[in-house]
């Protein structure tokens, strides 16, 4: 038994287990592997248009019917800034030259955050569950949501985060530590050299608000799912440790890049898209520093990388491509999605009964 089944039964899952949705990594295979072993899928949204999403629910809907999320970005749209876009471009200019790039021909990137046509197309394909990365879309959006019966969550770095979206209505709030892979879910501030660790912030954040909380961050075996009840989560969010998984997406020098992977082997870096990210230091970030007061706003950085890392990643080489992780990674396994799901689950359980058992 759990000793907190309030996620369990806000979201109609079988194991306290989020697979966080990593844009680019990822597909409706790893999602519907972790819904049918009875933990929550979810897809990642912020890169798709509608007929991708569309056609990516369609395809988990046909290998399961259990709940499943869908996830988008809630980030302010970028402005261009033609002068910092080319001072950016001037400082990647080595490296285009090396690879033969005219710069004059690296296209802008953009993504447009969460708005009312996805509002419209989320209600179109009923997911159970919808979780937001960059705070919350306009309160008139949310409120469509729940009037529509669908769960809300969304990412806090800090306690002052997690209560903000709790003033706004979310179900159940991801506290998201220091140590987790990706994107940081930041949105109240651009301070990332406060952020703490998932030790730290989710007691923290249990303690401020009344809904569950879901720990996320360095989480990648069952010792890890234990600690996050031991500090009153309600479930965890596993990322990085579902990338080993054969149904994964990430590219050949991703993966064997995690394979690799230590503690110390990661960074935060705004260099790949403009938002501060963790990811396995490459190339670009040695040679740059990982954090740079040049790069554009999110998402327009990707743009001037993206050519350097389709050549690169041509000769096998991840040195300007985002190889997210977490600082667990070496916890990882190389089992299937939905196996990986029912032992994380099984072995918290057996851990949590070795706690409660020394505990009384």
């Amino acid at each position: 038994m759990w000793p907190d089944r309030r996620l369990l039964d806000l979201l109609k899952i079988e194991h306290p287990i989020i697979q966080a949705p990593m844009a680019g990594a990822m597909d409706w295979e790893l999602a519907a592997a972790v819904a049918q072993a009875g933990g929550l899928g979810s897809l990642p949204c912020a890169m798709l248009n509608a007929d991708q999403i569309r056609e990516q629910v369609e395809k988990v809907r046909a290998h399961t019917r259990t709940p499943i999320n869908l996830n988008f970005f809630c980030h302010v749209a970028a402005v261009p800034n033609n002068a910092r876009e080319a001072q950016w471009r001037e400082r990647l200019a080595p490296y285009y030259r090396e690879f033969g790039i005219d710069p004059a021909a690296v296209p802008f990137a953009n993504r447009a955050p969460f708005d009312e046509s996805f509002c419209d197309l989320a209600l179109e394909l009923r997911p159970e569950v919808v979780s937001f990365h960059f705070g919350l879309p306009e309160p008139a959006l949310v409120r469509r949501l729940k009037q529509a019966g669908v769960v809300i969550l969304s990412s806090a770095t800090t306690v002052e985060e997690a209560r903000w979206l709790d003033a706004r209505g979310v179900d159940a709030i991801i506290a998201q530590g220091f140590e987790a892979g990706g994107h940081r879910g930041i949105f109240l501030s651009d301070d990332i050299f406060t952020q703490v660790g998932t030790m730290a912030l989710v007691p923290q954040v249990v303690d401020a608000v009344p809904v569950p909380v879901i720990a996320a961050g360095g989480i990648a075996d069952a010792r890890g799912i234990a600690a996050a009840f031991a500090l009153a989560a309600a479930g965890v969010q596993i990322g990085t440790a579902f990338l080993l998984c054969p149904e994964s997406k990430v590219s050949a020098p991703h993966r064997a890049a995690l394979e690799r992977s230590r503690a110390e082997s990661t960074a935060l870096t705004n260099l790949l898209t403009g938002r501060p990210a963790r990811g396995v230091v490459n190339r670009l970030m040695r040679e740059l520093g990982p954090i740079s007061e040049v790069a554009p706003q999110f998402p327009l950085a990707a743009g001037a990388i993206a050519p350097l890392r389709a050549a690169a990643e041509k000769q096998n080489s991840g040195d300007f491509s985002p190889m997210w992780s977490g600082q667990a990674a070496a916890l990882g396994r190389k089992l299937g999605a939905g196996e990986l799901t029912r032992r994380l689950a099984s072995e918290a359980q057996q851990h949590l009964q070795r706690l409660a058992a020394g505990a009384s």
